[in-house]
């Protein structure tokens, strides 16, 4: 009788640590997708995140001008902010496409286009020429433009999505860039 004890013992061990592990990675949304998890996505979750991707890009992009060239706090404090959010996420986005078996757009593949939000070429280089208050203005109204454009992606998602950690994913979106657009409006405003 003994034996049998240990062995259900050892038996209900095992499963409580296979699914105990298991259970706990899925409902995280910084987790990655379990096997289960990446076949429960569909194209709206793959083209939220292949589009997010490059987002992202532009925006860690314009925060490190704004890190070298800005000349108030609040500028500087903003684009600390949208780098230090915007980084993980794309690693996180770019990880989904990877388990979903779909193509992780490269840095430099944004060219402005069908993308809410993404500023152009022309754009960008007219920021980067610019300085002092004029350039802490432009950044602002760029970024409160971009971040609109990432809140509509991120609506789209949360109402056409399938994977529980991308709609997750993209209400943290909504509420944090929403807040900086606030924040950039009222600093546009004083």
């Amino acid at each position: 009788m003994t034996h049998v004890y240990r062995t259900t013992a050892a038996s209900a061990a095992l499963l409580v640590a296979v699914f105990g592990v298991t259970g706990c990675g899925a409902d995280s949304p910084s987790s990655s997708p379990s096997t289960s998890a990446a076949a429960a996505f569909d194209d709206a979750d793959a083209t939220f995140a292949s589009q997010m991707i490059p987002h992202h890009q532009q925006a860690v992009e314009m925060a490190d001008l704004a890190l070298r060239k800005a000349t108030t706090a609040e500028v500087k404090n903003l684009a600390t902010a949208i780098k230090a959010a915007q980084d993980p996420e794309i690693k996180q986005l770019s990880g989904w496409l990877t388990a979903w078996g779909r193509p992780v757009p490269t840095p430099g593949e944004h060219n402005g286009h069908g993308m809410a939000g993404m500023m152009g070429a022309d754009e960008l280089a007219e920021l980067s020429r610019a300085s002092g208050a004029m350039f802490d203005r432009m950044w602002t109204q760029m970024m409160i433009k971009h971040h609109q454009g990432a809140v509509a992606m991120a609506k789209t998602e949360q109402t056409t999505g399938k994977d529980p950690a991308a709609i997750a994913l993209a209400k943290k979106i909504e509420t944090t860039q929403t807040a900086e657009i606030a924040t950039m409006q009222r600093l546009l405003g004083s």
